[in-house]
C-alpha cells in the first residue's frame, strides 16, 4: 500500500463507519452481550468476531443471495457462508429434499440409494471412479491423509505455505523468517506440525522437487489454487510439475476442491484437466445441510479395500464417524447436484464473477488506485497491492489489516456482505447483475473518498 491512502484519512472513515454501524445495529448488541454470558467471546465460533465492526450482525432471516439482520437490514451476501452457502440460501429444490427426508429419517448408519446416485454424480464430475462420504472437509483431508499413509507406509505429508484445509492438525503449518513451523495462531496443535508435515511456496518448483525427494511424504495436499491467504493461482504449467513430481516419488496428489468448486461444476480439476490420486471437497454440496465427501482412483480403491480388509475392525480406525454418511445429507446433496450447482448455473455464476471483477477493476483505475484484481470462476477478490501475490509467503505479506477492515465494513453499512478475513466476493445461482453492479456503485463510493 504504501503511503497510496493517507492513514489518518482512513482513520477517520473508519470512526465513521463504526459510529454508524453501532446506531444502525443496536439489536444485534443487545443479543451480542447476551450471548457472552454463556457463549464463549458472545458467538457460535470465536472466528466470528473477526467480521469488521464492534460486534457481528445477528441473522434473523436468508432466502436466494440476500438476508435480513435482527435490526431489519437487508443485505447482498457476497460472502454465502465462505462457500457454504454457495448454492444460495435455501435453494427450493434443496429445502423440499430435505423436509422430505427428514420425515421419513435422517440418521440410520444404513446406505440409501441417494448415496448411489451422488457417487454416480461425483465420478462424472470430477473424473474419479470411487466415492465415500462423511460431513466436512476437514473430515475428507483427513481420512485421505490417514488412507495415504496406510497404503504408502510413509509418514509425512506435503502442503504449500498458508494453504487452507480446514482444521486438520497436519496443515496449520506456515514458513516464518525462511523456516517451517506452527503457523501463527495455530491453537495447542498435538505436536510439532514439523513432525508430520514439510511446507514449500505454491509456485515453488525448486522447493517442491527438493522436498519430496527425501521419499517420506505420502501425500501432497493441494488447492488447485490457494484461496484462503486471498486467491494466488498457479503458474503457467506449475500443476504438470506437481503431477510429474508426485508420480516420480511415489506421492500420492491430493487436490482440495472445497473452494475451487467455483471454477466450475467439476471444479479446477474438471476445468484444468487435473489428475489427482484423492479428490476431497465439502461446504456446498448440501446446499448448507452438512456434508462431505472424497474421491479416489481405482488404484488407490484397490489397494485402500485391501488394507481396510486385513483389519480386525475399521469402526475404530481413524476414518469414519457415526454421521457420516447419514441419510439426510445424501439426499440433501442429490438435490444440490441435480437441481441447484448445475452446469447451467455454472455458467452464469462465472460470468457474474467476471462483471464483478471488471467493475472493481473499472473504480480502482478511475480513482487511480494501483490495485489488483483476482478471479477464479465465479469467485473474485481484490489485492491492495499492483501485482497480484504469487505465493502465500507473498499474499500473507500483502495484507493490509486495516484497510481491509474499511472495505468490509464500509460495504456492510451500505447493504453489502464480503468474506472475512479477505475481500472475497462469490456468486451463486441467486446473484444478479444488479447485486454485482451495486458492489461496484459501493467500491467505487469507498474509492472516491480513500482516493480524496
Amino acid at each position: 500500500m504504501g503511503d497510496i491512502v493517507h492513514r489518518e484519512t482512513l482513520r477517520g472513515l473508519m470512526s465513521r463507519e463504526v459510529e454508524r454501524f453501532v446506531a444502525e445495529h443496536a439489536r444485534s448488541g443487545e443479543l451480542f452481550a447476551r450471548g457472552k454470558r454463556s457463549l464463549l467471546a458472545g458467538v457460535p465460533m470465536p472466528w466470528m468476531t473477526e467480521w469488521a465492526g464492534p460486534y457481528p450482525v445477528f441473522v434473523d432471516e436468508a432466502e436466494g443471495a440476500r438476508f435480513t439482520d435482527v435490526d431489519g437490514h437487508t443485505y447482498v451476501d457476497f460472502c454465502l457462508g465462505d462457500t457454504g452457502g454457495m448454492t444460495g440460501h435455501a435453494p427450493k429444490p434443496a429445502v423440499q429434499a430435505i423436509a422430505e427426508q427428514a420425515a421419513k429419517g435422517i440418521t440410520l448408519m444404513l446406505p440409501t440409494e441417494d448415496s448411489i446416485w451422488v457417487g454416480e454424480e461425483m465420478a462424472r464430475r470430477f473424473g474419479l471412479p470411487y466415492w465415500q462420504f462423511c460431513l466436512t472437509a476437514t473430515d475428507a483431508n483427513r481420512f485421505t491423509i490417514r488412507l495415504a499413509r496406510a497404503i504408502t507406509g510413509r509418514p509425512k505429508i506435503l502442503v504449500f505455505n498458508y494453504c487452507y484445509h480446514g482444521s486438520v492438525d497436519e496443515t496449520i503449518i506456515s514458513i516464518e523468517n525462511g523456516a517451517p513451523g506452527s503457523r501463527p495462531g495455530n491453537i495447542g496443535p498435538p505436536v510439532e506440525p514439523t513432525e508430520t508435515t514439510r511446507v514449500v511456496e505454491f509456485n515453488d518448483v525448486a522447493a517442491l522437487e527438493e522436498a519430496l525427494a527425501h521419499e517420506d511424504v505420502a501425500c501432497v495436499l493441494a488447492e488447485p489454487a490457494l484461496t484462503n491467504i486471498g486467491i494466488v493461482l498457479p503458474e503457467q504449467g506449475f500443476h504438470d510439475v506437481l503431477r510429474e513430481l508426485t508420480r516420480n516419488h511415489g506421492t500420492y496428489l491430493v487436490i482440495d476442491e472445497t473452494h475451487c468448486i467455483c471454477a466450475g461444476p467439476g471444479g479446477a480439476t474438471r476445468a484444468w484437466g487435473l489428475e489427482p490420486d484423492f479428490l476431497t471437497i465439502g461446504k456446498p454440496l448440501a446446499s448448507g445441510v452438512p456434508a462431505a465427501c472424497y474421491g479416489m482412483t481405482e488404484e488407490v480403491a484397490r489397494r485402500s479395500q485391501a488394507f481396510m480388509e486385513s483389519l480386525p475392525t475399521t469402526d475404530v480406525g481413524g476414518i469414519g464417524g457415526t454421521l457420516s454418511g447419514n441419510a439426510l445429507s445424501l439426499a440433501a446433496m442429490r438435490a444440490t447436484l441435480e437441481h441447484v450447482l448445475t452446469d447451467e448455473a455454472f455458467e452464469r455464476m462465472i460470468g457474474l464473477g467476471e462483471r464483478w471483477a471488471a467493475g472493481v477493476k473499472e473504480a480502482m483505475t478511475k480513482h487511480g488506485l494501483p490495485w489488483e484484481v483476482q478471479r477464479l470462476g465465479c469467485r473474485a477478490e481484490y489485492w491492495f497491492t499492483p501485482t497480484p501475490p504469487r505465493t502465500g509467503g507473498e499474499a500473507a505479506a500483502a495484507d493490509d489489516h486495516e484497510l481491509a477492515q474499511l472495505t468490509h465494513l464500509y460495504a456492510l453499512n451500505r447493504g453489502i456482505l464480503l468474506t472475512p478475513f479477505h475481500n472475497m466476493a462469490l456468486m451463486s445461482p441467486a446473484t444478479t447483475a444488479e447485486d454485482v453492479d451495486r458492489h461496484t456503485k459501493v467500491f467505487g463510493e469507498m474509492c472516491a473518498e480513500l482516493a480524496g
